[in-house]
């Protein structure tokens, strides 16, 4: 039993993944962040797209 604790003790397979959980969680923030001000940008321009085209058809 107590080479059970200790065989438990060494393993850090799970330690691996919780970081690896980490950083994948970091890249979709970052990704979820920069989607948001890309989404800004581009609404934008359709906007402009959108003022130029009524103002065309007038």
């Amino acid at each position: 039993m107590l080479e059970l604790v200790f065989r438990i003790a060494k393993c850090d397979r799970g330690a691996t993944a919780v970081e690896y959980g980490l950083i994948v969680s970091l890249i979709i923030i970052a990704m979820i962040a920069s989607l948001g001000n890309l989404a800004e940008s581009n609404n934008g321009i359709w906007i402009n797209v959108s003022n130029k085209f009524t103002k065309s058809t007038r």
